[in-house]
């Protein structure tokens, strides 16, 4: 069996029903299991965890990505969060029994397809990217929904698929293959931006921070407070822990608490294990001393 997971990103935070009617495009499918889906209210986007074998997970997500051009209109769409279409990002990661060429291969059939019956215009990234300047996502987002009316008008910017002309009110789509990303958030106890900005500089890599930190400083209106969002797109080489110990240690420089931290989406079990073992300095442990994983591997 080939396996391989998928964690689209859509536009849209606020509206359970919508969602839900998204994430029941996949559960459709009998082959297709979605792991987790979550909402952001002040980011105003969704993710969602699915996995399965190849040919019908790309079904999958063709249909997920129709029915969020049917029901988000990114001209109403506001959040902290950057976002470009209405399916915003959608990356394949090799699972089981799959290498990394297959799931770039998929991305652009995926894309092509996504491209050709919906009308937008598809972005390849990471992996899959056909340019060096668009494997960094941050890069293709930059300019969000309203400025890539005129972006897509550059010639550096047409897109891998579809028509150069950005969709109405779907936007424009990312799709690449990578390895495995955590998306996690830490909420800070100040309604300073400033600082949450200050410190993600700290730790992003395009300011000199981690190499594989992808950071922002966002204000979470709502609840009063400021959070510095990140992605970390290797968790082995720029770990949670360290991360997370650098932002504390910065947060102290602007007599600021951390309040608490969050995972979007779901994690591999060797990034806990990995960060547990830190905490507790415990020496020379790893994930095949967690019972339940024994079991299953014995079973």
């Amino acid at each position: 069996m080939k396996l391989i997971e998928s964690v689209p990103n859509f536009s849209e935070g606020r509206r359970e029903e919508v969602v839900r009617e998204i994430v029941d495009e996949a559960s459709k499918y009998s082959n297709i299991k979605v792991l987790d889906w979550s909402m952001d209210y002040d980011h105003n986007r969704s993710v969602v965890t699915l996995v399965g074998e190849p040919e019908p997970l790309i079904n999958a997500l063709f249909d997920m990505t129709k029915k969020a051009s049917e029901l988000i209109d990114l001209r109403d769409h506001n959040g902290e969060h950057p976002r470009m279409g209405a399916t915003d990002v959608i990356p394949l990661i090799p699972v089981m029994n799959t290498k990394m060429d297959e799931c770039v291969e998929l991305s652009k059939i995926l894309g092509k397809r996504i491209a050709e019956e919906l009308k937008i215009p598809v972005y390849l990234y990471e992996k899959s990217a056909t340019k060096p300047e668009r494997e960094n996502l941050s890069n293709i987002r930059k300019g969000q929904f309203e400025g890539f009316f005129e972006k897509i008008k550059n010639p550096d910017w047409v897109p891998d698929f579809g028509p150069a002309e950005v969709h109405p009110t779907a936007g424009v789509t990312a799709v690449g293959a990578r390895e495995y990303l955590i998306a996690f958030n830490v909420n800070l106890g100040t309604d300073r931006l400033e600082v949450a900005e200050k410190i993600a500089r700290a730790v992003r890599h395009i300011s000199g921070g981690f190499r594989y930190v992808k950071a922002l400083g966002i204000e979470l209106k709502d609840k009063g407070i400021v959070q510095v969002t990140m992605n970390l797109t290797n968790y082995k080489k720029s770990p949670i822990f360290r991360v997370f110990e650098v932002i504390k240690r910065e947060a102290q420089r602007y007599g600021v608490p951390v309040l608490n931290s969050e995972i979007v989406g779901m994690v591999p079990l060797k990034a806990i294990v990995q960060t547990m073992a830190w905490y507790l300095q415990l020496d020379d442990f790893k994930e095949d001393r967690v019972i339940e994983k024994k079991i299953l591997d014995t079973f």
